[in-house]
């Protein structure tokens, strides 16, 4: 059993467009913000609170950077799972400043559309292609290649919005 885990899973919706970035070597990455909201009726007053975190998301799986740049939009609601890293860089002052985001790795990450291009279903990206269970004796363990993709039904397009959250 390993000794840590470090996963993410969300739901929530994108705070802006996804930023596509091309690296020197041809790799690709997407990143943007998403909004995670929490609601409860407050004990005291009985009115309705809400209270939004922003995640910081980047995305260097090829596959799904390229389903970012052509179905995500600003308040595209999605499901994701990544891993939570820290980098550590310099502003202008040479101040040493860190930042924590969600990262989908390719082979690592997963991100599904949960209001679909025009009601339509969702994306899973692509899996470890490899065998399941580390073996090397050429049998598939059932993960998936990069071009098997799950579509589903989807909830169809969202439309409560809350125009309370700051994008």
């Amino acid at each position: 059993m390993a000794g840590s885990v470090n996963k993410v899973i969300l739901i929530g919706n994108l705070g802006k467009d996804p930023e596509i970035r091309t690296f020197q070597n041809g790799g690709r990455v997407a990143r943007f913000p998403l909004a995670t909201s929490e609601t409860w009726k407050d004990r005291n007053t009985g009115e309705r609170r809400e209270k939004t975190e922003w995640h910081n998301i980047s995305i260097t799986n090829d596959a799904l950077v390229g389903v970012c740049e052509r179905f995500l939009r600003k308040g595209s609601k999605v499901y994701l799972e990544g891993q939570l890293e820290t980098r550590k860089w310099q502003d202008q002052n040479g101040q040493d400043r860190y930042s924590t985001e969600v990262v989908l790795k390719p082979f690592r990450g997963e991100l599904t559309m949960l209001d679909g291009r025009e009601g339509g279903g969702g994306f899973e990206g692509p899996r470890d292609s490899g065998p399941e269970f580390g073996g090397s004796s050429g049998g598939y363990g059932g993960g998936r290649s990069g071009g098997d993709y799950d579509r589903g039904p989807g909830p169809g397009p969202m439309t409560d919005l809350d125009d309370e959250i700051p994008f």
